[in-house]
């Protein structure tokens, strides 16, 4: 099918490591980003500018989220705690086209501490991955894990991560990424408990209340 509306996802030749978020490092600095430009809820006062390169192998789909902020806070002290109330980006998704198989969140504060969830739908029949499938997710981050006090004036933060799709086989079907694949997908950046809250999204969300579980408004990864 012709898709218009699209992030896209790059192949690379060979796996690599996640060992710092970088935005221009090598692969990072060859692919193309995708930007976050939508929000819900009244338009915030402030607005981060928020960027995501995806790319893809035959073992793992990586994520580099790139954030010029302020405001900045990270709190949450372990995995599958509130993230989102922290400065926090977010991959929600479907493996393949279908929303109706159920699909994952992947949430990560500003210092790689992330909430992972996978549910059929909106509330129903969640799972929380155990901490250790979490620990498979390789992350890496441009800032402590704890940010606190809050950081007032502007500062840009990455954090870049490595999702293995054999963890994702364990919870529902895979459509595997290849070219001409696709997947999806909504990309989040949420704040809840700083002192600037703002939910912005890449593919646009309709409800007049922030509600980042709505999957019939994913959009879709396209696999080049």
């Amino acid at each position: 099918m012709p898709i218009t509306n699209h992030a896209v996802a790059t192949k690379v030749q060979a796996p690599f490591s996640i060992e710092d978020s970088s935005w221009d490092a090598f692969p990072w600095k060859d692919l193309s980003s995708n930007l976050m430009q939508n929000h819900m809820g009244n338009k915030p006062v402030h607005f981060p500018g928020v960027e995501v390169k995806v790319a893809y192998d035959s073992m793992a789909i990586y994520l580099l989220f790139r954030v010029e902020d302020r405001y900045v806070r990270a709190v949450a002290r372990s995995h599958q705690d509130d993230v989102y109330k922290d400065s926090c980006v977010e991959f929600f998704f479907t493996p393949g086209p279908d929303v109706s198989q159920g699909y994952f969140n992947i949430e990560m504060n500003c210092g790689g501490t992330m909430l992972f969830h996978f549910q059929k739908a909106p509330g129903k029949k969640r799972i929380i991955m155990p901490v250790n499938e979490c620990n498979q997710i390789a992350v890496a981050h441009s800032l402590p894990k704890r940010v606190d006090p809050e950081i007032k004036n502007f500062v840009v933060w990455t954090v870049a991560y490595r999702v293995p799709l054999v963890l994702l086989k364990k919870y529902c079907d895979v459509v595997k990424p290849a070219t001409q694949s696709f997947w999806r997908v909504n990309f989040y950046k949420c704040a809840d408990n700083t002192s600037h809250p703002h939910w912005l999204t890449w593919a646009p969300v309709e409800l007049p209340y922030p509600n980042f579980h709505h999957p019939s408004s994913f959009g879709f990864l396209y696999f080049k």
